[in-house]
């Protein structure tokens, strides 16, 4: 039997992270969260038994010790962050939090004997991009903004413990991810939501910014696979789509499928945070998982499911 603390579980991929994991039996899932972003429905208490979820802020170290101390976890997944462009542009102080958070879990983790931690970083470590495609190991780390700082320092922080206290590590470093339970703030989610009802679609520019799209279960599937399979220990790993796609493209693509009227409006550009290009090297991610679905399949799923509710 596996103990599993998975910090912001309650979020999208994190509450995604749990439900897998708890599916084998032999695991006891823990999850912390604070529920700042993170929301209750996404925890699939209700689906498995082996989950326990306790409501705290794993930036705290003083609510996070007495968790450690009446668990003896084998593995901890620290998911939990100040997440969203927007929101961790007009809160910097409050992203730079998220240091203390990732500390604190590992002195915790170290004391407590943790066998390996998963650290949860971005895409957004890569800045504006040198080169393309966004290599985990030959490509420099362009970071600048406060959320994409501390990503690095978060990185810099469990390399430093591997070192110093041999405790191991997988970074996951995650380009966007989408799928039917994302809040409704993220870009596809806020795209859908829009020309489901018909309502005009914003964009930030002239729409030419590219990104690449991972349905969460593709995301899941290699996540949990290199758990399974100790895959990357102490090594870094580019979780996402390698096929890119302007954000005009995207809202064309899911007015066409979702059949709707809404018409695309441009805003003025972001002064910041909105970096032109995003497509990783998924070398090593798809040598775990290489059956990807199709955005356009990713997207009439969603589409579908909400068309429902």
């Amino acid at each position: 039997m596996a103990e599993i603390l998975i910090t912001g579980g309650a979020g999208f991929i994190g509450g995604a992270l749990a439900a897998s994991l708890a599916a084998h039996s032999n695991n006891k899932i823990v999850i912390v969260d604070n529920l700042l972003t993170g929301s209750l429905r996404k925890i699939p208490v209700s689906i498995h038994r082996n989950i326990e979820f306790v409501r705290c802020d794993a930036n705290d170290y003083a609510s996070m010790k007495p968790i450690f101390e009446k668990y003896s976890f084998d593995y901890v997944f620290h998911y939990a962050a100040l997440v969203g462009v927007k929101r961790t542009l007009d809160h910097p102080i409050e992203v730079l939090r998220d240091i203390d958070g990732i500390k604190f879990l590992l002195e915790l983790s170290k004391k407590n004997r943790v066998k390996r931690i998963y650290y949860s970083s971005s895409s957004e470590v890569y800045g504006e991009p040198v080169h393309i495609p966004q290599n985990e190991h030959t490509t420099p780390l362009n970071s600048r903004l406060p959320y994409a700082i501390v990503k690095n320092v978060g990185e810099a922080y469990v390399r430093s413990f591997e070192k110093e206290c041999g405790l191991e590590y997988t970074i996951f470093r995650f380009f966007n991810t989408y799928g039917p339970n994302q809040s409704e703030d993220f870009v596809v989610s806020k795209f859908i939501k829009a020309a489901l009802n018909h309502h005009e679609i914003t964009i930030y520019g002239d729409g030419s910014q590219t990104r690449t799209f991972c349905y969460i279960d593709d995301n899941i599937a290699t996540c949990t696979s290199i758990f399974a399979k100790n895959l990357f220990v102490n090594d870094v790993v580019n979780i996402g789509s390698d096929q890119e796609i302007s954000i005009l493209e995207l809202a064309n693509a899911i007015v066409k499928a979702a059949n709707s009227r809404s018409k695309i409006v441009h805003l003025p550009a972001l002064e910041e945070g909105d970096m032109t290009r995003r497509q990783p090297d998924t070398t090593k991610m798809k040598s775990v998982h290489n059956q990807m679905l199709s955005l356009d399949q990713g997207l009439r799923s969603i589409i579908k499911s909400w068309s429902k509710n």
